[in-house]
């Protein structure tokens, strides 16, 4: 009913986005308020009412989901001997409906380092309104918090986690590190339970809080699930449209391209925009020779499963806390630590019935890897390399160690040695894999990196968290590349 409402009698979208996920779900909120402009949002996964996502979706202790997901992975196998999964929810919504609902915000230091390099518009101060204008948050410091915003932001105490995560929280402020109440507020160097984007034990995404009934009842806006996306189509150096996986060719006057960390790269990449020796290789006319898929940057991720005491066996919530702080080699103010403490693990898998999760991230790597197509054929796995070893550094290294030590040490008050059946709980667990260079998300579609045909790409910052409508009702067609909540800026 609402396509037919926006392409009806020949009508062309004026905005087509592609991609229903963190940011495009925003996107088409706020672009779709203008009752003048005609949106159509694109998303290759299902299309839930915003009450009927089924329950793997809405339980925040369930974090990925195959049935939901593009199934991306690394290609480690000769390297680790293993791959490295990748999961990206493949729903409206996105990966904000598979994740596990941690809801903190970049420090001032991250916007810092942005704004130093020139890119402008995304201050502290720049952000931080945009940052309160999004947020439903009923507690915390009101000059750091918005209250009545689409998106739910809970910061939990510690009386709300588990006896083994509150002795996670103990023994980092036995080592020095503050209490942190808020890691949304003013201090966040130290040790916590942290916010979530869970309420009544439901998981918020932005296609329920963002895309609400009412919002998708807007006749100028038209929503399409089960729509992946192949190419842009181009008319000379202009985006006209996007050709559908089924063939189907969908014209629009401006294309966002909100497709995410993995997807966004390759739609660019089969529509033409990319390294020209890779496109040419594969038989792709190009249009733009551009680093896309160059620069993939995470952050390293590692993990050990504990089986835990007896008495202390509980893990509901499994949500738990989280140490964020900076290494000995970090620059004064980076917080380029976290070590957290978690149960997204099958309590089957361990000896005692109880399990605790200890897992470690360097937050500011510097380590590399990039993305390549192996197909034209959009059904074919990229080639995803999470980090090229020529290209790592010791800065990356160092503090990586370092969260190794933290783990292990922070385990011996409350669990027992590390479980036997560790490598059971890792098969079971859809949110961790072992490996020295494991991650969770990448991103290469980078501002302030290309050089472009002048008017042909437009870098809009469209980060799901501070987007703001500045593309006014028009017929001039232009790709605008959206940068997800998993897209940084390097």
């Amino acid at each position: 009913m609402a396509d037919r409402r926006v392409l009806a009698a020949g009508l062309i979208a004026d905005v087509v986005i592609i991609g229903g996920g963190s940011a495009g779900a925003v996107l088409a909120t706020r672009l779709s308020a203008d009752p003048r402009r005609r949106v159509l949002l694109l998303e290759a996964g299902p299309s839930f009412a915003p009450d009927g996502y089924p329950d793997v979706l809405t339980n925040p202790g369930v974090v990925g989901t195959p049935d939901f997901d593009w199934g991306y992975s690394s290609d480690d196998e000769a390297r680790l001997g293993h791959d490295i999964p990748l999961p990206r929810g493949k729903v409206l919504g996105g990966s904000s409906a598979v994740n596990g609902t941690v809801a903190m915000r970049a420090k001032p230091s991250d916007f810092a380092r942005w704004t130093a390099r020139g890119i402008a518009g995304w201050s502290w101060d720049d952000v931080l309104p945009a940052f309160k204008a999004m947020e439903n948050t009923p507690s915390g410091a009101s000059g750091w918090h918005g209250r009545t915003g689409p998106f739910p932001i809970r910061q939990r105490s510690l009386d709300e986690l588990t006896p083994s995560s509150r002795a996670f929280v103990a023994a980092a402020r036995a080592t020095g590190l503050s209490t942190v109440d808020d890691f949304n507020g003013a201090e966040g160097d130290g040790a916590g339970a942290y916010p979530l984007n869970v309420v009544g034990g439901v998981r918020m995404n932005t296609g329920t809080v963002y895309l609400t009934a009412e919002v998708r009842a807007r006749p100028n806006l038209a929503i399409r699930g089960g729509a992946e996306v192949d190419r842009i189509i181009f008319s000379g150096k202009r985006a006209t449209g996007a050709r559908l996986v089924s063939g189907e060719i969908v014209d629009g006057g401006e294309i966002i391209l909100s497709g995410g960390t993995f997807g966004s790269p390759a739609i660019l990449m089969r529509s033409g925009i990319g390294p020209a020796a890779n496109l040419r290789a594969l038989g792709i006319p190009v249009i733009a020779d551009l680093p896309v898929g160059r620069r993939l940057q995470d952050h390293p991720f590692f993990y050990n499963v504990y089986a835990l005491k007896t008495l202390d066996k509980g893990m509901l919530p499994a949500a738990g806390a989280l140490a964020w702080t900076g290494s000995s080699g970090a620059a004064r103010g980076d917080l380029d630590l976290q070590v957290s403490a978690t149960h997204f693990i099958d309590p089957k898998a361990s000896p005692t019935g109880g399990a605790i999760v200890l897992a470690a991230a360097v937050t500011l790597p510097k380590s590399i890897g990039s993305f390549e197509l192996a197909s034209r054929d959009p059904t074919v796995p990229p080639h995803i390399v999470a980090c090229e070893p020529a290209r790592s550094s010791s800065r990356t290294m160092a503090p990586s160690n370092a969260t190794r030590r933290s783990t292990r040490g922070s385990a011996s008050e409350f669990t027992v040695a590390p479980g036997r059946s560790r490598s059971d709980c890792a098969r079971r667990s859809s949110q961790t894999c072992d490996s020295e260079n494991a991650a969770t998300s990448l991103g290469s579609c980078q501002r302030a990196q290309w050089s472009a045909p002048a008017g042909m790409i437009s870098h809009a910052p469209l980060a799901a968290e501070a987007v703001r409508s500045r593309v006014p009702p028009s017929r001039d067609s232009r790709l605008l590349i959206g940068l997800n909540d998993s897209s940084t800026i390097w």
